[in-house]
């Protein structure tokens, strides 16, 4: 109330002058003008991945031509590495292209138990049951410590695919295998990368093995991929080795080449001395 104040009081009024409310109208109309730009990009940006094209051809027949089960062994060691070992073949893109391009369909990828497929004179990489109803590949090294180089599973996988179509091993199945091996390398676009899969699963003591090491028993009614022997063979013809003697075996080969570098460096630090005369 003015009427209680003092009659000498001082009165001081504060306010904004009509600039200052006019530039404060306008950082707020600008600041508004901003934020309707900003949603506007970002509808517009949603509108157009909602609406990216899509090739629903190459959809549908990526969904038709591939493995429809993918099974590890589960009484091996952490089957769900095996697991994520098939699920990177089934997603391998030049795999993926060359199963399109031949319309593969396979019921069944799993993997082989080492111990149930090697015997004392070779041992099975790969085996195609009943044209593609069930491909079975070896992962695992013979020791159980580790898989083997993911290259060489994907040529036993590009062999089992050839069997989808011709059984015994004539030039009509090696020029089919050639060719996917081909169409397999030229669509793999991730090649020369270095990807997590590639270091999790490569075995560097895995070496990689010639065609010509392979032995094949066809491919249609239990047909196998054999390392070991040069000319076609039955997988019954020789006694399987137990898991415990695989391992064994493995074992002493691994404790012949440490050996093996162990004599080759005492040779390198211990050179024979002069011969005395010749000094």
């Amino acid at each position: 109330r003015l009427d209680s104040l003092p009659q000498k009081a001082k009165i001081t009024l504060l306010g904004s002058t009509t600039q200052e409310v006019a530039d404060v109208e306008t950082a707020i109309a600008s600041l508004k003008q901003k934020q309707q730009a900003r949603r506007a990009a970002l509808n517009a940006g949603r509108k157009v991945q909602a609406n990216r094209y899509r090739d629903w051809k190459t959809v549908t027949e990526e969904a038709t031509y591939t493995f429809a089960t993918l099974r590890p062994l589960p009484h091996l060691h952490q089957p769900e590495k095996s697991l994520r070992f098939l699920e990177r073949l089934r997603d391998d893109p030049g795999i993926k292209a060359a199963m399109r391009k031949h319309k593969f369909s396979v019921g069944l990828l799993t993997e082989m138990d080492p111990a149930e497929h090697t015997t004392h004179e070779s041992r099975t990489l790969g085996l195609n049951r009943n044209r593609g109803e069930v491909i079975e590949l070896r992962l695992r090294t013979d020791a159980y410590d580790g898989y083997r180089d993911y290259k060489v599973i994907r040529k036993t996988l590009c062999h089992e695919l050839a069997h989808n179509v011709v059984g015994p091993h004539n030039a009509e199945f090696h020029a089919l295998w050639n060719q996917i091996e081909k169409e397999v390398e030229k669509n793999d676009w991730s090649r020369g990368g270095h990807s997590l899969g590639q270091e999790e699963f490569y075995n560097p003591g895995d070496d990689y093995v010639d065609d010509d090491d392979h032995c094949d028993a066809g491919g249609w009614e239990g047909g196998s991929y054999i390392l070991g022997g040069s000319t076609s063979s039955s997988q019954g013809s020789a006694a399987p080795l137990t898991r415990r003697e695989a391992m064994a075996r493995a074992a002493e080969e691994r404790a012949k080449k440490q050996k093996n570098v162990q004599r080759a460096a005492e040779h390198d630090s211990n050179p024979p001395s002069a011969d005395s005369s010749n000094i």
